[in-house]
């Protein structure tokens, strides 16, 4: 068999619930919606950390934080370690990446002038660049005056037009941004991947295509039609807690980045926004997938979308990613893999725990290539090939999904005085009964899903607690770094314990 090509498209920022085929209410995702009937939806798939660059670091080496220790945008990423690109162009391919992944280089592997040392928006090694989109953004802006645009003032196409009237009903980031629908940063990207994909079919050999879409991330504007497309009227009211205090969402609270607008109308007008933001985006991605038709490549071509993490919206009174709220790391992931499919598995849904560990595994075994031993995720193909039958999961899977937040930044604030920056960091351990978050340096919380499935209620059973600290230990100490501990040197050469 042809190995097939690949096609891995991460949208950013993107929330889990966030899908009109998962019956969102103000959502419409149409084309992601037909992407998961003709493949299969992981309804219950979670990112490993935020912000960006760790995110991406689980994404594409397949490792927990606690393993790559890449905790804020800017952290190296040790060189050690392979990573989905690398392991693709072993295999055969050359990857390209359009858009961004946040990889910040290893210092020891450069001279200290070298000018990736400045930035956390790098990119990974072993992706030939076919289009760097960072938050410069500074492709798009020429792109955009090569379309006649006046782009001096570079800053007004990130911010709602100002001489546009908002009406009443509408909050402050309602009106359109200052471009036409088909000039998106998202549009610009797709464009230019299509035509790479065109070159790239010419030659007949598969290829791997790593499309990051910058959207929905902030900040919140879009063009017209996306920005009336939602009357903020009609969205989901923003969950309110009941839970009381805690540091550590007091000191998050604290910051601007990370505080919803005052006004409950702008507050409702942020979430139509965003839900618009995704119409565009999805309308994006249904060009995308048009043009693998067009090319006759959809057959041979496996698509996997998923995002780094999601978007607290205003829920818990909080704006961005960051912390143990669902709403931040519940993400959509979506597989179509035409040669792959089992009978009757097209349109499944799957609810059993997928992680972003599991991403880099799968493409890996999708494409024929070795896991290397680095890889902490499984891969998900018993999903795909219908190994498993519809709800069930393969013996051993996991019961509970992780993820760890480091917020050593905020370390010296007032809510979090006396706290060491190394005892800033949380990890969470979440089945479908609970959730539980264990602080390094603060008090610890717990949240009963089944009675409080929108975690408004801070709970103090400490007998439940103990037991889950006790499975979040079991994870931590089962996921530490295994590439040479079973290695061991005999009288006759190094063997591989169990191996």
């Amino acid at each position: 068999m042809r190995q097939p090509n690949v096609l891995l498209v991460t949208l950013d920022q993107w929330r889990g619930d966030c899908l009109s085929v998962a019956r969102h209410p103000s959502v419409s995702t149409p084309n992601l919606d037909r992407l998961a009937a003709d493949g299969v939806r992981f309804a219950s798939h979670f990112a490993q950390t935020a912000p960006c660059g760790p995110s991406r670091a689980s994404l594409l080496t397949g490792t927990y934080q606690h393993v790559h220790r890449s905790v804020l945008n800017g952290t190296p990423l040790d060189n050690r370690f392979t990573n989905v690109a690398l392991e693709a162009r072993s295999a055969g391919y050359d990857p390209v990446l359009f858009g961004h992944t946040d990889t910040t280089v290893d210092p020891r592997t450069v001279p200290a002038a070298d000018p990736r040392l400045e930035t956390y928006e790098g990119a990974l090694p072993g992706f030939r660049v076919g289009l760097h989109l960072p938050e410069h953004r500074e492709s798009w802006y020429r792109w955009l005056e090569s379309r006649g645009h006046d782009v001096s003032d570079r800053k007004r196409f990130l911010r709602p037009r100002d001489d546009v009237p908002v009406p009443d009903g509408r909050g402050a980031s309602w009106p359109p941004a200052p471009f036409d629908a088909d000039e998106t940063e998202t549009a610009f990207l797709v464009g230019e991947v299509i035509d790479e994909i065109g070159r790239l079919e010419v030659s007949g050999d598969p290829w791997f295509i790593h499309a990051s879409i910058y959207r929905p991330h902030p900040p919140f504007t879009v063009p017209a039609p996306w920005h009336d497309l939602v009357d903020p009227a009609t969205v989901p009211q923003p969950i309110v807690d009941d839970a009381g205090r805690h540091a550590f969402l007091d000191a998050a609270r604290s910051m601007g980045v990370y505080r919803p607008p005052v006004a409950e109308l702008d507050v409702r007008q942020v979430r139509a926004t965003y839900y618009g933001m995704m119409g565009e985006v999805d309308a994006q991605v249904g060009r995308l997938l048009g043009a693998l038709d067009d090319f006759g490549a959809t057959d041979d071509t496996v698509v996997l979308v998923t995002s780094d993490h999601g978007e607290m919206l205003g829920d818990h009174s909080l704006m961005s990613k960051l912390g143990f709220y669902d709403e931040a790391f519940h993400i959509p992931l979506i597989i179509r893999a035409p040669g792959f499919l089992g009978e009757k598995v097209a349109g499944r849904v799957v609810d059993g725990f997928t992680e972003n560990v599991d991403v880099m595994p799968t493409l890996l075994d999708l494409i024929g290539s070795q896991v290397p031993r680095q890889c902490q995720g499984q891969s998900l193909r018993p999903f795909l090939d219908g190994s498993v039958g519809e709800g069930a999961v393969p013996d051993n899977w996991r019961a509970a999904v992780h993820w760890e937040f480091d917020f050593r930044a905020w370390a010296g604030s007032e809510s979090l005085r006396g706290v060491p920056g190394h005892l800033c960091n949380l990890a969470v351990h979440r089945d479908h009964q609970g959730k539980y978050v264990h602080f390094a340096g603060l008090p610890n919380l717990f949240f009963d899903l089944v009675n409080d499935p929108n975690e408004q209620d801070l709970y103090t059973d400490h007998l439940q607690m103990s037991r889950y600290a006790a499975a979040l230990l079991d994870w931590r100490m089962a996921t530490d770094e295994q590439d040479l501990s079973d290695h061991l040197a005999v009288p006759g050469g190094m063997i591989v314990l169990g191996g």
